[in-house]
């Protein structure tokens, strides 16, 4: 067996996603795994699009697995490998492995596979390794006809995988079979093909999903026969639904690109999903630069992890509060767009721009803080809600039209509205809370705003006494 990579080796990790659809939950968590220990240390992340499979990977996939990463904020080192554009360097490694008695020429036809494996069934074994006749055939006996290349795999003993997740995993080698690297057509396996992409892309570590371990002790082979250095092998386990069960629709969103139309900030996104199945003692909160610095591998669970929306929500919420008011800006743009609701006007977008300060603390998705922030959205004349417009009564709009002349004059600041509001209250008899029921629906038409002091800042004097006109009729 070949050495693995050494120690001070830059670290070179790959994200290699096949184009066949969107990029799934799963997929954006395993992305960040190798993203974040790439960049902790300084290394490379590379992104290989695996697209051999023709029929079935679109330009379309493509481009929503590139935007499902740029979403997360994950950047990669280069510019994306097309795995199909390699086929002939494929191709060159198999005949080269031919070269080096690692692998043979088999000429076994699809029909001599099939009747070997039904004679076996008829037999009562339910799973029979092809034995191929051609394994040690003598060349000069080799016929004019189309072949496939298969590895000589080892019939005795054991193949160990080294896993920093999973740690030592034997493979009995008489379970493992003299596989094809390249088919008689030419094309090569993706076996083959991804050890020679990762290979040649220098890639250190490969971190993965656990359902491609035993992948691993096949393509351990293909770096045996080349003598090539094996990578540090990290498999990480599944995402499973709140259930217990393999993550599928009934659970939710499984794409990446549902979550950033559904409202959720790419920075919890990150957070959660590097929390999901890894930890670092009991922090649940953090950032980017701190999950760089924290994650290693062997903190990854070996148990599948189970997806928490209602955490999902709370850590959102936290990063929301605690992100920079233009770049929250920016971001509820960008879900605005990918949800297909209408874009912000400008007028909307500077108040909304003011009202940042009262609106993102506690608000778990955008969706609740653009409801949060409605009164910054909205245009006259305001239309209350059911909820809301129960407080508008005919008192309550005596009360608002009382109040309107004494905003005219006053300073607009907390400090000098707030004697006013009490007074106008306790002239009428009411609390506060009284009041502020009305003038909640006036300003915003709904009865769970931010303070009223804080809205009437943010519109400003006029709207705020515009609105309160309309709301007394």
């Amino acid at each position: 067996m070949c050495a693995v990579k050494t120690a001070d080796t830059q670290v070179v990790t790959r994200f290699a996603p096949s184009p066949t659809g969107y990029l799934h939950i799963g997929g954006g968590r395993t992305a960040l795994f190798n993203w974040l220990y790439a960049r902790g240390r300084g290394g490379k992340f590379l992104l290989r699009i695996e697209d051999t499979d023709r029929e079935r990977s679109t330009p379309e996939a493509t481009e929503a697995i590139l935007q499902g990463l740029r979403w997360l904020g994950l950047d990669w080192d280069g510019d994306a490998v097309s795995q199909f554009e390699r086929k002939d360097r494929h191709a060159e490694v198999a005949h080269l492995m031919l070269a080096r008695g690692t692998a043979y020429k088999c000429f076994s036809t699809p029909e001599e596979i099939a009747a070997f494996r039904a004679d076996q069934e008829a037999k009562g074994v339910s799973y029979a390794l092809f034995q191929s006749p051609w394994r040690d055939a003598d060349p000069a006996t080799h016929p004019d006809a189309p072949y496939a290349i298969r590895m000589k795999a080892p019939r005795t003993g054991e193949t160990l995988v080294e896993d920093a997740v999973q740690g030592t995993v034997r493979f009995r080698n008489d379970q493992l079979d003299d596989m094809i690297v390249l088919r008689s057509d030419g094309t090569p396996t993706y076996m083959l093909a991804v050890v020679v992409d990762d290979h040649d892309m220098g890639v250190t570590h490969v971190i993965r999903g656990d359902d491609h371990l035993n992948n691993a002790a096949r393509q351990q082979m293909v770096y045996d026969a080349m003598g090539w250095a094996i990578p540090v092998w990290a498999h990480i386990p599944l995402i499973h639904g709140p259930d217990g069960k393999k993550l599928s629709k009934r659970h939710g969103a499984t794409a990446v690109g549902d979550y950033q139309a559904q409202g959720y900030p790419a920075a919890g996104m990150r957070n959660y999903l590097t929390r999901l199945g890894w930890a670092h003692g009991d922090d649940e909160f953090f950032t980017s630069a701190q999950a760089m610095e924290w994650f290693d591998l062997p903190q990854i669970g070996r148990a599948p992890a189970r997806l928490d929306f209602k955490k999902l929500e709370n850590i959102c919420g936290l990063h929301i509060a605690a992100t920079d008011d233009a770049a929250l800006l920016h971001e509820i743009e960008g879900y605005l767009a990918a949800s297909g609701r209408p874009a912000l006007a400008d007028a909307q977008r500077d108040l909304l721009s003011r009202a940042m300060y009262c609106v993102k603390d506690r608000a778990k998705t955008f969706p609740e803080l653009l409801e949060k922030a409605h009164f910054a959205l909205t245009s006259r004349p305001v239309v209350a809600d059911e909820a809301s417009g129960k407080a508008l009564d005919t008192v309550s709009r005596g009360i608002l039209k009382s109040l309107t002349p004494r905003l005219q004059t006053a300073s607009w600041t907390k400090d000098a509205l707030e004697p006013i509001l009490t007074e106008i209250a306790a002239a009428h008899g009411i609390g506060f809370g009284k009041l502020a029921a009305p003038l909640r629906a006036a300003l915003a038409g709904r009865s769970a705003t931010p303070s009223v002091y804080d809205m009437m800042l943010v519109i400003g004097r006029d709207e705020t006494i515009a609105r309160l006109e309309d709301a007394a009729g």
